[in-house]
């Protein structure tokens, strides 16, 4: 039996992921979302109501994998905050070392759209809130003397090597974020 051909949503979907992430969601039109997925505008515009309504669909997938990432150490290491986040750090830290690195969409599209009332930025800025209070989560757990106060700075941390891993790649700061974490931990629970 042949192997079905994706539905056109599917496409179009698929299609937008690849083409947001590497190229901004700005910067890509629907016509050439349409073209690269073999379907036509209307078949879109069945699935979507518009390009800012694929563009926050796109980010709703990707804080998906950004969640299984980073909480994938918490399988790992169910009783130790600190293994669990540094689990992320470390595959962070070589993602971002990689040539092709584009940062974090969800980052991305908040530089994109400065505006608060853009679906995708809202999105975006959901993700980024929840992401802020896990890390005081994980900061608590280790015994941080203001757990707040290191959250914060493992949120810049992160955020610093979404954007200097597209600068630098293999060569840059983002080789030292792991070690860079664990001096700001070590010092917050002095």
């Amino acid at each position: 039996m042949a192997e079905e051909k994706p539905k056109a949503a599917e496409r179009i979907r698929r299609t937008a992921r690849e083409l947001f992430y590497r190229e901004g969601i700005r910067a890509i039109g629907v016509e050439e979302i349409v073209t690269r997925a073999g379907v036509t505008k209307p078949s879109l515009y069945r699935s979507y109501a518009s390009k800012d309504e694929l563009a926050a669909e796109y980010l709703r997938d990707y804080e998906v994998g950004f969640w299984a990432a980073f909480n994938a150490g918490a399988d790992i290491h169910p009783d130790d905050a600190r293994a669990q986040l540094m689990a992320y750090f470390e595959g962070l830290s070589q993602r971002a070392s990689q040539a092709g690195y584009r940062g974090c969409g969800l980052t991305n599209a908040v530089v994109e759209y400065p505006g608060d009332d853009h679906p995708a930025r809202k999105v975006a800025e959901e993700n980024k809130r929840k992401l802020r209070a896990r890390l005081v989560e994980l900061s608590t757990a280790m015994g941080a003397k203001h757990p707040a106060l290191l959250a914060d700075g493992l949120l810049l941390l992160l955020e610093g090597t979404y954007a200097s891993g597209q600068l630098f790649g293999a060569h840059g700061p983002a080789g030292s974020l792991v070690k860079i974490a664990n001096q700001l931990i070590d010092a917050s629970l002095a």
